[in-house]
């Protein structure tokens, strides 16, 4: 098959296509209208249970954002405390 043209090796794939097709026709579990039900149902769950994760991902998000503020604004806290105190001292050091 090493020195097969091009049209040759479409010609085998598009045979072993065809074959695969009638063999998938012929041993298929359901007729088309029933297959194309299935799918449909299958999609719909796969796209409730895509909505579900992004909702439940979305509040996870917001908790995440939600804790991050209240460390932000404790750090900032603290920060300020410090940035007195070390005022305070500096005021201290300087009025002596």
């Amino acid at each position: 098959m090493a020195n097969c043209g091009i049209a040759t090796k479409i010609g085998y794939f598009a045979a072993g296509l065809g074959i695969g097709t009638a063999v998938a026709l012929l041993f298929a579990p359901h007729s088309g209208k029933a297959t194309r039900r299935l799918l449909a149902d299958r999609a719909e769950e796969g796209k409730d249970y895509v909505a579900l994760k992004g909702r439940g991902l979305r509040r996870q998000a917001e908790d995440f954002v939600d804790k991050s503020r209240d460390v932000v604004s404790k750090q900032k806290d603290k920060l300020a405390d410090v940035l007195e105190a070390g005022k305070e001292a500096a005021r201290e050091t300087f009025t002596r």
